[in-house]
């Protein structure tokens, strides 16, 4: 008797852990995992207190002042940032030692020079206290069009080198191809 109950133990706790594992392993499969979503609205407003950036080194309190647009060209301009990062780490593991252009340079002295103070500016700028008449509320609007023109300047030039590094890639892909084609002719 006592052997059958040991056994209803055993396989009880074998099912249940068993079942646990089955269950984590097809969160997995879907890319979520158990307690941890949360969803998040890609539609509400932005915050700049709880936006969190992968490579940019923005100061939070000068984000206060940005419309929710250009919040979210700033996290866009981050991510293709970090895919960018990815992609140079990846250069030098395979022993590829990134040459630096001068687009990559300039674009580096933008996002870790320029963009800050920009963005400083800009917002001692919107926060000034220097009255509501026309004129300042026209300077507002000029610098509102001067820093999303340097978002979109950015966002351009890493467009341009991800377009670059495409077909760099698609040039090798072609160069192997044809390689190959003289091979089996």
């Amino acid at each position: 008797m006592s052997i059958l109950i040991g056994t209803g133990i055993v396989a009880t706790a074998a099912a249940l852990y068993l079942g646990k594992k089955g269950w984590h392993a097809l969160h997995k499969a879907v890319g979520i995992t158990p307690g941890v979503l949360t969803y998040q609205d890609s539609n509400a407003t932005l915050s700049p207190a709880t936006t969190s950036w992968q490579q940019l080194s923005l100061n939070k309190k000068h984000l206060k002042s940005l419309p929710d647009q250009q919040l979210r060209q700033l996290q866009s301009i981050d991510n293709k940032v970090t895919y960018y990062q990815r992609y140079q780490k990846s250069q030098s593991v395979k022993n590829k030692a990134p040459v630096t252009t001068e687009q990559q340079f300039v674009l580096n002295k933008l996002l870790q020079t320029r963009l800050p103070e920009m963005l400083a500016s800009h917002h001692h700028l919107m926060n000034a206290n220097i009255g509501t008449d026309h004129a300042s509320d026209e300077k507002r609007i000029e610098a509102n069009k001067l820093l999303q023109k340097m978002l979109d300047n950015i966002e351009q030039r890493l467009d341009m080198l991800m377009a670059q590094i495409e077909t760099q890639h698609l040039q090798d892909l072609k160069a192997m191809d044809s390689y190959m084609d003289s091979y089996d002719n």
